[in-house]
């Protein structure tokens, strides 16, 4: 079932081309609301990178996420060439949906080069096999919620994370804004690594802003709490694997005026940081 989602994740980030900077995407059901926000990131970067050079990779994103998207309809993809440099390329892309923008992107690709390294040192954390699988829901919990929440809850996707601080979302108590998880995809893919950068797009919103609600005691489950991400940036640095282990470290260090923000670095197994992200979200707490 896992090889199945996967295969399913590929497929839709595999866009069809309807002009040279038009492309066209379609959606898939995860048990959210609306359309999931790393669903359209992977598939905005998807788009930008078939207008560049196959030799420039990527290597920043900064979006916008301006509207909900609608799961039951596709997605349009409009990139603008800003600029074609000797070393850079640079892409503005917008989301499109019902005649309306969902997103607005800015996507930098570049030669690589060698040049000057350093990093930060990767979280001393037990390894995957030590972390316990996250565990399903009990049945009678599930089915108290909402249809589209067991659906998000209850399916095996198409990565499998593994938390070396478990969280029960049900009933969550305060604690710091810090989380450590493991990740990566339930299948074995090809070697492309555009194809690998677009996959850690799509995972990079996972768990993100929900690290600004961990000193509240309070989670996306909480019902009468309103989350949605205002804003994503994503840093590629290195070259990496989305179906070997990664960890990915989080931390928020303020939340204000109904916002969170969220900083994450993702390392590989053997200590390499090769992405970071960061991600502003809206945090509400409405009326009962």
């Amino acid at each position: 079932m896992r090889e199945a989602h996967v295969n399913e994740l590929v497929e839709l980030l595999q866009l069809e081309r309807l002009e040279d900077n038009l492309f066209r995407g379609q959606s898939r059901d995860i048990g959210t609301r609306f359309v999931f926000g790393g669903q359209v990131l992977g598939q905005a970067l998807s788009a930008a990178q078939q207008t560049v050079d196959p030799s420039r990779e990527a290597h920043s994103l900064h979006a916008y996420f301006l509207r909900a998207g609608d799961i039951d309809a596709p997605i349009v993809y409009s990139v603008e060439r800003a600029r074609d440099g000797g070393s850079f390329s640079s892409r503005r892309v917008v989301a499109i949906q019902h005649g309306q923008p969902i997103l607005n992107g800015s996507i930098s690709f570049q030669i690589p080069e060698k040049g000057f390294e350093h990093q930060t040192a990767m979280p001393e954390v037990p390894a995957p096999e030590d972390v316990e699988p996250m565990r399903p829901l009990p049945a009678d919990e599930l089915a108290k919620l909402p249809v589209k929440l067991q659906r998000w809850l209850g399916i095996d996707g198409p990565f499998e994370f593994r938390l070396v601080w478990p969280r029960d979302e049900l009933h969550p108590v305060k604690r710091p804004p810090i989380q450590h998880i493991w990740f990566r995809l339930a299948a074995p893919i090809s070697d492309s690594a555009v194809l690998h950068r677009a996959l850690l797009a799509y995972a990079s919103d996972f768990h993100l802003i929900g690290t600004a609600t961990l000193p509240h005691g309070i989670s996306y489950l909480t019902h009468n709490v309103q989350m949605a991400s205002l804003d994503h940036a994503l840093w590629f640095h290195r070259p990496f694997r989305v179906d070997e282990w990664l960890l990915y470290s989080f931390d928020s260090p303020t939340a204000q005026d109904g916002r969170g923000l969220a900083r994450g670095q993702i390392f590989s197994r053997d200590g390499r940081l090769v992405a970071s992200t960061a991600q502003e979200g809206l945090i509400r707490l409405r009326g009962e």
